[in-house]
């Protein structure tokens, strides 16, 4: 049998988040302060040693939780101490018929790729820091069909470039988190608009983000890819990117 914890004290969280760094690196992000405020964590021991653990982030308008560790471990903190009817959910393979046995949901098969300082490979061109008086433009462009996890909060503190057509703002790459704590960032709203798309726009806004990360002191630069999505990967391994591991995400709903 599986006992289940919450867990208050980061200095544990923290010591197994680590355990997969890479994995972990929108969690680990998490226990800065301003983030740990909007989180839940839960875990389960076995043999006095963590070995599965559940982090609910209410932060967004819609609640995100990420899996990691032994099926078993997270399958008793799904059933007793996380009982959530409906988030977005985050995990690996041997995941999935946790998932599946729990909640209706159609995972979208993911990529987390990450860059270290020694790979990167900036790509030179026109583009501008943006800054919270970018808002308004930033959301207009977002809602051409762009990132859904963009919120006007990332920019303060972010980190945000974007290319500019007489005036109006055409693409632009950002932060989902930056963590001068632990010393790494998620790289995201990645987006070029349709009118503009096949001119290297997207890959010169992600440049110049991963330069400003870097210049910051930033360890470990991570972001999520979808695996079907073969030429974005291709422009992030232009930029030194490389695919660390597999996972799956998407809105699920509670069955049982």
């Amino acid at each position: 049998m599986w006992e289940t914890a919450k867990l208050v004290d980061k200095s544990r969280i923290l010591s197994y988040l680590e355990t997969d760094r890479l994995y972990a690196a929108y969690a680990v992000g998490d226990l800065e302060p301003t983030l740990f405020a909007h989180c839940r964590w839960f875990g389960a021991p076995r043999d006095g040693r963590l070995q599965a653990l559940a982090l609910h982030y209410g932060g967004l308008s819609f609640p995100i939780v990420f899996l990691m560790g032994a099926v078993g471990g997270l399958r008793a903190i799904l059933k007793d101490a996380l009982h959530i009817e409906k988030a977005y959910f985050t995990c690996c393979q041997e995941h999935l018929g946790v998932m599946q046995d729990l909640y209706r949901w159609e995972p979208v098969p993911m990529g987390r790729m990450v860059l270290q300082r020694e790979s990167f490979q900036p790509v030179a061109g026109e583009c501008v820091p943006l800054t919270g008086d970018h808002t308004e433009q930033l959301t207009a462009l977002y809602a051409c069909g762009g990132e859904n996890a963009f919120d006007p909060r990332q920019v303060p503190g972010g980190a945000f470039h974007g290319v500019f057509e007489r005036g109006h703002l055409v693409a632009a790459a950002g932060t989902h988190l930056i963590s001068p704590t632990y010393g790494l960032a998620a790289v995201g709203n990645v987006f070029t608009h349709p009118n503009f798309r096949g001119r290297g726009c997207a890959t010169t806004a992600t440049s110049a983000v991963v330069a400003e990360l870097l210049s910051r002191g930033i360890r470990d630069i991570v972001l999520n890819v979808n695996r079907k999505n073969e030429t974005a990967i291709r422009i992030y391994e232009r930029l030194g990117f490389e695919l660390y591991s597999p996972f799956y995400e998407g809105t699920a709903v509670r069955e049982t």
